[in-house]
């Protein structure tokens, strides 16, 4: 029930990201809540380093449709359960074997690198108690098929994910970094 609530209102918070960059003096601002019940953080203070990633020599942060921001930084801890999401999405006018070759290299240093496939950008992040624990298990791939090629690193509660498009149209490679780490009672963020 707990998660079930924390989870709601991150994603509650997560729809009033847009609202926080709908005119330039609230571009850059954030949400913070800080409760004795725990604490929120909702922001568009997203970027490679805050990922724990070098960002592709010459990629820049994607521009989104409706002045929306194409980054995000979400947190959210209690004493019973935790979630840090930190998304950036960048284009590059580098083919996207190049970025993923960059990327492989880099995401080394968090272990074992697994390269999967899908149709697009994305992953599932599941909520378990201590009971329950995901500390350790291994991440594997979902479907392994289609255009878009997900690297992967980490454990199921603390995890790297770089995600690359083929080039579209205009010949820029699309390609987002994610960092994913959730705990229950004990552990930190």
């Amino acid at each position: 029930m707990v998660h079930r609530f924390a989870v709601s209102l991150v994603l509650l918070a997560g729809l009033s990201l847009p609202m926080l960059g709908q005119d330039s003096e609230q571009h850059d601002k954030n949400l913070d809540i800080k409760s004795p019940v725990g604490n929120l953080h909702v922001g568009a203070d997203a970027d490679a380093k805050k990922i724990g990633l070098p960002l592709y020599p010459g990629a820049r942060l994607k521009k989104g449709d409706d002045n929306n921001n194409n980054q995000a930084n979400l947190s959210l801890l209690t004493e019973s359960f935790g979630m840090k999401l930190v998304v950036a999405n960048y284009v590059s006018s580098a083919s996207p074997d190049k970025i993923i070759d960059f990327y492989r290299g880099k995401l080394k240093r968090y272990g074992k690198v697994l390269e999967c496939r899908s149709d697009k950008h994305g992953g599932d992040v599941d909520v378990h108690d201590d009971k329950d624990s995901n500390q350790g298990k291994a991440l594997k791939c979902d479907d392994n098929s289609g255009p878009v090629t997900e690297l992967k690193v980490g454990t199921e509660d603390d995890q790297h994910i770089v995600s690359v498009e083929p080039s579209g149209t205009n010949g820029e490679t699309k390609f987002a970094l994610v960092y994913v780490r959730t705990r229950g009672k004990s552990g930190d963020i």
